[in-house]
């Protein structure tokens, strides 16, 4: 599996034959000249996970792909798109895509909660390769290869995330979500989430591929 981070918490995920575009949102750059995606996939209906202005351009250089989102983001966007319900499972390419959580993190007690899936990954050699949570601290109950972890954001603390990434356990993680930090005081996230827990955790430089 390689994967390339696109700022923020877009991310490709190409397992050779079949690729897929996590949340190309207002915050990521570079996603715009892609091609070749078998599907593109939305977490939630926040503009930092989907940007409805540059979607129609992606969704016209990538005509394979399919577009899903839950039914929230899918009610709001006007272009071609299947509606994802969590229990759903997914099969794009030779890839299993499971629909897990459901539910946003809570941003305030008086902001109401938004549906956010968060997706878990397989193949036919691991059920869980890869998994994006969005904007949500879902815990599942199997291990995880690789981890996408929010490093920051205005609904969590720094110890909220050492402790999901503690409670999750994959055998690796990389940060997302770091959008809404300056870029000199990333590493103070960073090492908080890699000297406080077990988990190999690596930072993608943006716009580069690493292999896992």
């Amino acid at each position: 599996m390689q994967l390339t981070h696109f700022g923020h918490s877009c991310v490709l995920a190409d397992f050779g034959h079949t690729s897929l575009l996590f949340d190309p949102g207002n915050f990521s750059h570079g996603f715009e000249g892609i091609t070749g995606l078998s599907a593109i996939v939305i977490t939630h209906q926040h503009p930092d996970h989907v940007d409805a202005a540059r979607l129609p351009a992606l969704l016209d250089a990538n005509p394979d792909a399919a577009l899903y989102a839950d039914a929230q983001t899918a009610e709001q966007l006007d272009v071609p798109r299947q509606q994802v319900q969590v229990g759903d499972e997914l099969s794009v390419g030779d890839l299993t895509i499971r629909a897990l959580g459901g539910q946003h993190a809570v941003i305030h007690p008086e902001i109401p909660a938004i549906t956010n899936i968060s997706y878990l990954v397989g193949d036919g050699e691991h059920p869980a390769r890869f998994m994006h949570p969005g904007d949500a601290l879902f815990v599942p109950d199997e291990p995880i290869d690789v981890l996408a972890a929010p490093a920051a954001a205005p609904w969590m603390k720094i110890s909220e995330a050492v402790d999901y990434l503690r409670a999750v356990a994959p055998a690796r993680a990389v940060p997302i979500h770091q959008g809404i930090i300056a870029p000199d005081a990333r590493g103070i996230y960073y090492g908080r989430l890699s000297e406080m827990t077990s988990t190999e955790f690596q930072v993608l430089p943006e716009e580069s591929a690493i292999t896992f």
